[in-house]
């Protein structure tokens, strides 16, 4: 038994918030139903270099891009700017129960794909709008991107070295955070309103923006302006409340040094040799040290850097201090606890052979996840799902294809 058995989902999303949002359903064993134009599909598909190779060696259609937000899902060719694939799609919708979509605000109403036209037709359809900028106000019909809304929303500027730093200036983050926390409080929200759908037999739609995601997991550096009234800055590696919590110098590199507490930084003390610097009032509480920070890191640095990371992690592990290399991506996958723990899976494709993918990092004690496919080609699955779900036959799926209205497995263009 799977945890999410009976539910289907519809997804209409590209790039990476709503197909993260519904690759989580997937995993949870979701029947989610890929809609992709004909020929064309997810924009990420051609997302690369890389792209997985084929039986031969050469790329394939499938970027890596692509692959990592779409596993377990069925891939449906259907072009709905057609009369006749809107009544595709709204002849699914009727045998579904959630949609996930990331069009423009109003962009599929006049497809009649809108979520009052849906629910007209299955009033229980939990359907989730992600925008850039939500469904109402000045912004609302500017296109999202993560990097503009890592800007806009604040998160760049509390992301970079500080200002008279070498390197100074705002960064982005390095993996499409924005995206990927919209599309797990996605997948989240989708969770309740289906819980509510169950009891009361009401959909409802899921306004969910980028932006409004940014500001919300802006966490404690938006909870430090607004309860303390100053603007939080970039700090490079530095945490705004604890000291000393920052990547150190060693000899031969850099280690990440995590010190949450009074009685972790006297142990760190004696490690170093400056027991004295945990009774010194300056820094003898966390509240010292952040006062005193520009006093104390400099210290800091100046011991660590005389001896190899190694040495100091070996030490400051045996004295249970918070400390870790900083790993390069393949360090990650080659770190006996990652291994330990199985974040690395491989599954079949459609091409043939395995893709190398991370697995979902919930554990379930009662009903863990199975994973049984990768990321499909473009239009794999659309005859086995009009076939399945609308029971369209032979004739019906030949004269759609000549049409042009469905498309079936194929190469995505470039």
């Amino acid at each position: 038994m799977k945890l999410l058995d009976g539910v289907r989902v519809l997804d209409l999303s590209r790039i990476l918030a709503g197909p993260w949002a519904t690759q989580v359903l997937a995993d949870f064993g979701a029947d989610v139903i890929k809609v992709e134009r004909p020929g064309v599909g997810d924009d990420t598909r051609t997302w690369g270099p890389p792209y997985l190779k084929d039986a031969a060696g050469n790329d394939s259609s499938e970027s890596a891009y692509y692959l990592c937000a779409n596993r377990g899902k069925r891939s449906v060719a259907i072009d709905f700017t057609t009369d006749e694939g809107q009544a595709l799609l709204r002849e699914l919708v009727v045998h579904c129960d959630v949609l996930v979509e990331n069009y423009k605000v109003g962009g599929l109403k006049k497809y009649g794909l809108d979520f009052a036209s849906l629910q007209a037709i299955n009033p229980k359809l939990v359907y989730c709008s992600i925008t850039g900028y939500g469904q109402d106000g000045p912004y609302a019909q500017r296109a999202g991107y993560d990097a503009a809304i890592q800007a806009i929303g604040g998160l760049m500027s509390v992301t970079g070295e500080p200002d008279g730093a070498p390197g100074a200036g705002p960064q982005k983050v390095g993996v499409a955070a924005t995206d990927l926390m919209t599309g797990m409080y996605a997948a989240t929200a989708i969770l309740a309103a289906l819980r509510h759908a169950e009891r009361t037999g009401v959909g409802q739609q899921i306004d969910l923006a980028l932006l409004d995601t940014q500001v919300a997991w802006l966490a404690n550096q938006a909870s430090n302006y607004l309860v303390g009234g100053v603007v939080p800055t970039r700090q490079g590696t530095a945490h705004p409340n604890i000291v000393p919590y920052q990547v150190m110098p060693a000899a031969d590199g850099y280690f990440m040094l995590a010190v949450g507490n009074d009685g972790q930084f006297a142990r760190l003390c004696e490690v170093i040799g400056e027991p004295g610097l945990a009774t010194d009032p300056r820094y003898a509480t966390n509240n010292a040290r952040v006062a005193n920070r520009e006093l104390l890191v400099p210290q800091l640095q100046q011991i660590l850097s005389t001896r190899p990371a190694a040495e100091w992690l070996a030490a400051l592990e045996q004295a249970v201090v918070p400390a870790n290399p900083v790993n390069r991506i393949d360090q990650v996958f080659a770190d006996p606890q990652v291994q330990a723990r199985g974040l690395r899976i491989e599954l079949p494709h459609a091409g043939g052979g395995n893709v190398p993918m991370v697995r979902n990092p919930l554990k379930f004690s009662a009903t863990p996840l199975r994973y049984e496919q990768a990321a499909p080609v473009l239009g794999q699955h659309t005859s086995a799902v009009l076939e399945e779900v609308l029971a369209i036959d032979g004739e019906r799926l030949r004269v759609l294809r000549e049409l042009g209205v469905v498309g079936f497995a194929g190469k995505a263009k470039s």
